[in-house]
């Protein structure tokens, strides 16, 4: 193995480390969304997802 893979997978893990009791506690301390505003999220992630196959439908 080189030296860069094996130090490339340690700083990969020490940041995983690093930032997963944040992570964690920024998930448990966020606001909660309402159902309708996750109604509003999936139609505007659907009519995204509908105009890129369009796009890619046009090449």
């Amino acid at each position: 193995m080189d030296w860069m893979k094996i130090t490339s997978g340690l700083l990969l893990v020490a940041m995983f480390i690093y930032l997963f009791p944040r992570a964690k506690s920024m998930i448990q301390n966020s606001p909660k969304g309402t159902s309708q505003q996750w109604i509003h999220f999936l139609i505007i992630i659907g009519i995204i997802t509908l105009f890129i196959f369009f796009l890619v439908s046009i090449v």
